[in-house]
């Protein structure tokens, strides 16, 4: 397997299979679609504890690919748990199934958008790109600071820079805001996403108004965030899509911030688990629970500080503590970063970082102005091979 992880870095056009996409089904579970698929259970009993934890990252609506040969049997499947890392599922030449997560093979494009306002920000970049994600993503950045309803005239102006990432050749994952600039009355305001992952404004103010408290108090971090961690001596991918806070089994566990609770039930892999919807496309969860404070139920609101449950150690864990996630927009992010942090104007050399980002950042708004850069539609491979190249049949790549 060891030897195969390094031939899949790029994909080859396989003329005897056919790739088919579709989206993952909420209340999915990855042992059902084993069994959906005719795959072996062994994909899920056979592999380690923390490959098992992979599959409980897999979120409803993402893209999963799979490859089938000439008589329709699978020959491999490709499964995104972040932006990352991916599983994958192939059939070895003696015939049965084997599983190893990889990274995801993406090529990330930059575009620029520039329109005049006839009806809403939301409205207009929609109808001009026909993505909802980006529409969503100008609106969010200004939602905090801006009232578009009241202030906002036909005829303003809008820009934004944004990279997206493109994985077989389509759209993968949520495109990532640079920067965004509207003219309302004549007045130029402008969001900045800065080196730490958070927007400011052109004087150095944080714009987003989510905050996240420390879910369970005074315990020792025994494992932190990692995305994609290349094990040196297992030979394989590994990732910790988390943070887990060792504590003594019973320890209370709180709602990191505000929100409403979207599950709250048992899992393979994380044992007692709560996941939690806050505002500004935030989830957060909350795993290997001993158990749920009564009255904890999915729809439940709850509010940031309150008690939600006890520190445990249920599903594959190997003593008590609590594994912390933390996603937006169905994307793992390391909580370390938005943890108790301030929502005051930037100073010193945080200040100085900013502003030459802010001056770089700039730099592309204004060249958007001149000439938006659209990104082209990239065409999509139907055929992929990320097994052996010596099982496939090299022929010369397709350019977008």
């Amino acid at each position: 397997m060891g030897r195969l992880t390094g031939l899949l870095l790029l994909p080859l056009l396989l003329f005897a299979s056919t790739v088919e996409t579709y989206p993952w089904s909420r209340g999915e579970t990855y042992l059902m679609f084993l069994k959906r698929l005719g795959l072996p259970q062994t994909l899920y009993y056979d592999i380690d504890k923390e490959d098992q934890k992979l599959t409980e990252e897999i979120r409803s609506g993402v893209s999963y690919y799979v490859m089938h040969d000439g008589n329709g049997t699978v020959e491999q499947v490709l499964v995104p748990v972040s932006d990352e890392l991916q599983l994958h599922l192939y059939r070895t030449s003696a015939g049965d199934y084997a599983f190893e997560a990889i990274p995801v093979i993406a090529k990330t494009l930059r575009g620029s958008i520039v329109l005049s306002i006839e009806n809403s920000p939301y409205y207009d970049i929609l109808k001009a790109t026909g993505s909802k994600q980006l529409a969503q993503a100008f609106v969010n950045a200004f939602k905090n600071s801006l009232n578009f309803r009241r202030d906002l005239r036909k005829g303003d102006r809008l820009a934004m820079v944004y990279e997206q990432k493109y994985r077989l050749g389509t759209p993968f994952s949520m495109p990532k805001l640079l920067t965004a600039m509207i003219e309302m009355r004549g007045k130029r305001h402008a969001v900045y996403l800065n080196t730490d992952e958070r927007y400011y404004d052109e004087k150095g103010r944080q714009v987003e108004g989510f905050l996240l408290a420390r879910p369970v108090r005074n315990a020792r971090i025994s494992s932190g965030f990692t995305r994609r961690r290349y094990h040196p001596i297992l030979k394989r991918y590994r990732a910790h899509l988390g943070i887990d806070y060792a504590a003594p089994r019973g320890t209370p566990i709180v709602a990191a911030g505000s929100g409403r609770v979207i599950f709250a039930g048992r899992t393979r892999g994380y044992g007692n688990m709560i996941k939690i919807r806050h505002s500004d496309g935030y989830v957060t969860l909350y795993a290997h629970q001993k158990a749920f404070r009564r009255g904890i139920r999915k729809g439940k609101y709850v509010k940031q500080g309150q008690v939600i449950g006890y520190v445990g150690s249920t599903g594959l864990s190997t003593g008590p503590h609590l594994h912390f996630g933390l996603y937006k927009n169905g994307r793992a992010i390391n909580p370390a970063r938005v943890v108790q942090v301030t929502t005051k104007k930037l100073g010193g050399k945080a200040r100085r970082s900013f502003l030459k980002r802010k001056k770089e950042l700039d730099a592309l708004l204004d060249e958007a102005m001149k000439k938006p850069h659209e990104i082209k539609a990239v065409r999509k491979m139907d055929r992929a091979c990320y097994i052996d190249p010596e099982k496939c049949t090299p022929v010369k790549k397709e350019t977008p």
